[in-house]
């Protein structure tokens, strides 16, 4: 049999007592830290209960004392991050206070909520209840009996007990709307707990969003709040052939998308999956997820604030009622609706006001505006959306979101054609930290504006600590053309200082393609897009690489880059002929892939203005390209100095050939 040692003894404070030559009561109030007795005894006491190595009693201070200083925290489960950093911020702010925090899990269990919640607070001077679940008449019941006490992600039954709730109702209309502004209209709700008072006022906030939208269509699917209930949900969710899914939270949009990466369902190529709270790993999932924030530890934190004011004082509280917005975060889960379904016509742009209930639906396909209309720019949170006659052509976004790793920058993205078909992609498998159309640098003074691995001389691709980002002063429309965007952008390095400045203009124009003339009013069958940039060296002298320059051969990128979708099949044409070999490392005037993607056929072309500099193209591994800064050899600005790149972009429906590619190129070179 093992050995057990002997216990040991434990000083108590009547040994104390008795070796200071003190009675009981007095050990008691100089361990408790009153100040009724004199300095020498409390010293000695002191001294004393050291050597004997005495401890108080927790249990016996808090009967002297009237109090625990400890509160409890009810959670329905305790593995959901979001309330495990809701638990993080109360303890924080407790802990200046002298106070610790209890933990209770109720097993997403709404029948044991009760019972649970006031055991906890028969052990602590006050409760702190998350997200109950359980009937109102029921809850009511129990903060008359559990005061003092504060709610969390529910409204309070009770006027004297605080409550600090989210606006799920306005999160879940911004999450709804962004997939309505990509283009879906057949959208699934995969719903939360049936008793969740937080499903209650997100699927309020859809209903908002579907009033101003009536051509959507939203399927309820059950769904709860875990990754396995996520997981469990993809055949019900692919059965409602949907191309867009929002999920109840985070946890279960983790579970869908490996359910659907199993499946070999591409997210968002097939499918987009948003979430909800933006838990920590939201930007970390594959691919990151676009979710709704949510202020997890300021909710904790406030509800202390709330909780302590009611336990100092019963009769005044800081607030009765405390609510946080959500804020819509956009990553790479959410994308344009497939082709297939974006061949008929795109989605039309959200109102800016409600319309009247007897409006017709919004017609599948919308007509596209005759001339002399042209594409106009509008200003939206975060960026800008362009439209002709309310249909959506291209979206710019400040890049805020995109991980520290991908070089935050602004981007273009999704970009369609007239008649629908997505020309750009963003977070593609291969590569991650691809996003549309943007400014994007290997190697700037040693800074990465790329994203991903930097090309290491002998060594190859590694992972540094160099990325940059690209900083937005905010897209500012025209005042006179509302199709051309201005915008100041700051390049910072790795260490947020300065590095250079660039100023940026986006411009739209229509096209009049006799190829295409009757087919759609005005005869417009292309439309085009400008990018001016003029990066300027205002912080010192510029040395611009590539990975070509650093040892790899012809992996010149860098500079302004353009990510299209991969397709079935992909046609490289230019100045020189047909076929990527040719157009590679080339100083063609223009260059165009004709892509077709499930019978659907477009054009992507794109015009240097100015000498043209050599293109990096990519068809067979990926479809992308743009002209680089530094083909062979580093580009080196002086301080001072600038670097321009202007590039109009033509996007086609239907297939081109070689000699209609160079006249729309040349049409295409007359535009800035």
């Amino acid at each position: 049999m093992p050995k057990v040692s002997p216990k040991r003894a434990t000083a108590t404070i009547g040994d104390v007592a008795e070796a200071a030559g003190v009675s009981r009561a007095t050990v008691s109030r100089v361990m408790n830290g009153r100040v009724s007795v004199g300095a020498e005894i409390s010293e000695r006491v002191r001294e004393v209960a050291s050597q004997l190595q005495y401890r108080p009693s927790n249990v016996a201070r808090s009967l002297s004392l009237g109090r625990t200083e400890t509160v409890a925290l009810v959670v329905p489960e305790l593995a959901n991050p979001m309330f495990q950093h809701v638990l993080a911020g109360m303890t924080e702010a407790a802990a200046h206070h002298g106070y610790r925090v209890l933990v209770a899990d109720t097993g997403q269990n709404p029948d044991e909520e009760a019972a649970i919640a006031m055991e906890a607070r028969m052990r602590c001077d006050a409760l702190a209840l998350v997200s109950p679940r359980m009937a109102h008449t029921q809850l009511a019941a129990l903060l008359t009996q559990a005061a003092p006490a504060v709610l969390v992600n529910r409204d309070s039954p009770d006027p004297t007990t605080p409550a600090v709730t989210v606006n799920y109702r306005a999160g879940a209309a911004a999450v709804l709307t962004h997939l309505i502004g990509l283009g879906h209209t057949r959208i699934v709700y995969l719903a939360g707990p049936p008793l969740s008072t937080s499903d209650v006022r997100r699927r309020a906030g859809l209903k908002d969003a579907l009033a101003l939208h009536p051509q959507v269509e939203l399927i309820d699917v059950a769904g709860g709040a875990t990754v396995s209930d996520g997981y469990e949900s993809r055949d019900a969710v692919l059965a409602a052939r949907a191309t867009a899914v929002v999920a109840f939270n985070d946890l279960v949009a983790f579970g869908l998308l490996a359910a659907l990466n199993q499946a070999g369902v591409a997210v968002p190529g097939d499918i987009s999956v948003t979430g909800f709270d933006d838990i920590e790993l939201a930007q970390y999932s594959t691919p990151s997820l676009t979710t709704a924030a949510v202020p997890q530890h300021d909710l904790g934190r406030h509800a202390w604030q709330e909780l302590h004011a009611v336990i100092e004082n019963q009769d005044r509280y800081a607030s009765t009622a405390t609510e946080f917005e959500p804020r819509l975060v956009v990553r790479a889960s959410s994308g344009p609706v497939p082709r297939t379904v974006a061949q008929g016509g795109l989605a039309p742009a959200a109102p800016e006001t409600s319309e009247s209930e007897n409006a017709p639906a919004a017609s599948a396909a919308p007509a596209i505006a005759p001339a002399p209309l042209r594409p106009q720019w509008r200003a939206q949170p975060g960026g800008a959306i362009l439209e002709l006659a309310g249909t959506r052509l291209a979206q710019y976004e400040s890049g805020e979101s995109i991980p520290e790793v991908h070089a935050p920058r602004p981007y273009l993205h999704p970009v369609y054609t007239l008649a629908g078909a997505a020309m750009t992609d963003s977070g593609p498998v291969d590569h991650r930290h691809h996003y549309g159309a943007s400014m994007a640098v290997p190697d700037v003074n040693g800074t990465s504006y790329w994203g991903g691995r930097t090309f290491v001389r002998d060594v190859g691709p590694t992972l540094l600590h160099n990325h940059g980002s690209q900083v937005s002063d905010g897209a500012r429309i025209d005042d006179v053309d509302p199709h051309v965007l201005h915008e100041v952008v700051h390049w910072r390095d790795e260490d947020g200082l300065p590095q250079a400045e660039e100023s940026r203009t986006l411009s739209a124009h229509l096209l009049s393609d006799d190829a295409f003339a009757g087919e759609r009013p005005g005869g417009a069958g292309a439309w085009a897009l400008s990018w001016r940039t003029v990066l300027r060296a205002d912080h010192g002298p510029l040395t611009i690489g590539s990975p070509a320059t650093n040892g790899r051969p012809g992996a010149g990128y860098g500079g302004w880059f353009w990510r299209l979708p991969k397709a079935d099949s992909t046609t490289v044409l230019s100045e020189r002929g047909e076929g990527e070999e040719r157009a590679h490392g080339s100083d063609s005037g223009w260059l165009a892939f004709v892509q077709s993607q499930d019978g659907v056929t477009s054009t992507w072309i794109a015009v240097q203005h100015g000498t043209p500099r050599e293109w990096f193209v990519r068809a067979a591994e990926y479809p992308g390209a743009g002209p680089a800064l530094a083909w062979q050899t580093p580009l080196s600005v002086p301080d001072g100095g600038t670097v321009e790149v202007a590039i109009t972009t033509v996007l086609v429906d239907g297939a081109v050939t070689l000699e209609r590619a160079h006249a729309l190129a040349q049409e295409a070179a007359q535009l800035r």
